[in-house]
């Protein structure tokens, strides 16, 4: 129940970096390429840092759910920051940078308290269940978010103390779930995690693909707002209009499939949810560059935000059905370590390769990209039930 109201909140917050950081950057800002790619990049460069906060809190003892509401909070504060900045460039950038860094260093903590909380075999659905929560949220502050920059581009200020409400929000959900502690080390190695690669190969193999996969849509993804707010490209369309195709469009996609998607992923092979999944990334995304008009940008984002709705699911929980419980978190740091090192590359690449070749050739590359790593997956498919659970006794993770 904490979890489904947490995700009203957690709905308002996603809008932020999906949309509206890089709207507010192009509309109010007039961003150059590198602060907009830096915007972008932001979310990914807390990934990349993500190793660290899952071996802090096992060096410290501090609960799972202190650590995760305290960087939400910083997150919360820096948003505010950028409220009182005012039309200043410089501090609008560097808050939004800080804030989005702080909020996507949460989520492997966030993956051990669905490990703990989350019975193995709904967990899917369970989540699911929040996810739709989530996206309904996100659904309308997209559309009023939208309305009230089309109507004073000067409401961005407005938008970010929301944004910061909504950090601080979630927050005190996350402190009123049960507590989760990770099992206490005394001597802790900052990439002490890496080490789970090099031991456990089919963990190795999956980060391979994920890598081709995640570079590939990363590349897209990060020019969806720039490719139809940007008049070089092509369109010229209204606040509420972007905000409609890149916001509402694929959250209405997300809501109408999330659920069906969860169910899958607690029943069917993994890697057949992964491949069916990548069809319909590589499909969306062809669609939306390569299509012409509105109608070909609706069906190309709604197609990647069916593709996006079971993809949460599997982002968020498959290191669940590989690992033990109490190695979770630090897999799933892993595993968004390696999201962040292409996550900060991806967004430079893209904006320097559609200010040089058009976005088009972007949109090819990614699904090129897209393809290659579902040929590396396709060994594995199995057309049965899932499997490869783990199932394993927790200890008690307090004592060292």
């Amino acid at each position: 129940m904490l979890d489904s109201l947490r995700a009203v909140p957690a709905g308002l917050v996603e809008t932020l970096g999906l949309t509206f950081v890089v709207l507010i950057a192009v509309r109010v800002f007039d961003a150059e390429p590198w602060q907009k790619a830096t915007l972008v990049a932001a979310s990914s460069f807390g990934l990349l840092l993500s190793l660290f906060p899952v071996q802090l809190v096992r060096r410290t003892g501090w609960s799972v759910n202190v650590a995760t509401a305290a960087l939400w909070g910083v997150a919360g504060a820096t948003l505010i920051v950028g409220a009182a900045g005012g039309r200043s460039a410089p501090v609008f950038l560097v808050s939004m940078v800080v804030s989005l860094v702080c909020i996507t260093l949460s989520i492997p903590l966030m993956s051990q308290i669905y490990r703990k909380h989350y019975p193995d075999r709904i967990r899917g659905r369970l989540f699911a269940t929040s996810g739709v929560v989530r996206k309904l949220a996100a659904l309308v502050i997209a559309a009023l978010f939208g309305k009230l920059l089309e109507s004073d581009l000067d409401n961005f200020r407005w938008l970010l103390v929301a944004y910061a409400l909504g950090c601080f929000a979630m927050a005190l959900c996350v402190l009123a779930m049960t507590r989760v502690h990770l099992q206490r080390a005394n001597q802790v190695r900052l990439f002490g995690a890496l080490d789970h690669v090099k031991h456990d190969r089919q963990f190795r193999n999956l980060l391979v693909s994920w890598m081709v996969l995640g570079f590939g849509n990363l590349l897209c993804f990060s020019l969806f707002v720039e490719y139809i707010s940007n008049p070089v490209y092509g369109y010229d369309l209204k606040e509420f209009t972007i905000a409609f195709i890149t916001g509402s469009v694929p959250e209405i996609m997300f809501l109408l499939f999330v659920v069906g998607w969860g169910i899958v992923f607690d029943r069917v092979n993994f890697f057949l949810v992964r491949l069916v999944l990548n069809f319909f990334f590589l499909a969306g995304i062809l669609v939306y560059y390569l299509g012409s008009g509105v109608w070909a940008l609706c069906i190309g984002i709604g197609l990647h935000g069916i593709a996006r709705a079971g993809g949460n699911i599997a982002w968020s929980l498959w290191v669940t059905k590989f690992t033990t419980a109490d190695l979770v978190a630090e897999y799933m740091s892993v595993h968004t370590f390696l999201c962040g090192v292409r996550g900060v590359i991806a967004p430079f690449l893209a904006f320097s390769t559609a200010a040089w070749l058009g976005p088009e050739v972007v949109g090819i590359s990614g699904a090129a990209l897209i393809f290659i790593a579902s040929l590396m997956i396709w060994p594995s498919v199995r057309f049965g039930p899932s499997g490869g659970e783990a199932t394993q006794l927790e200890p008690d993770p307090r004592l060292s």
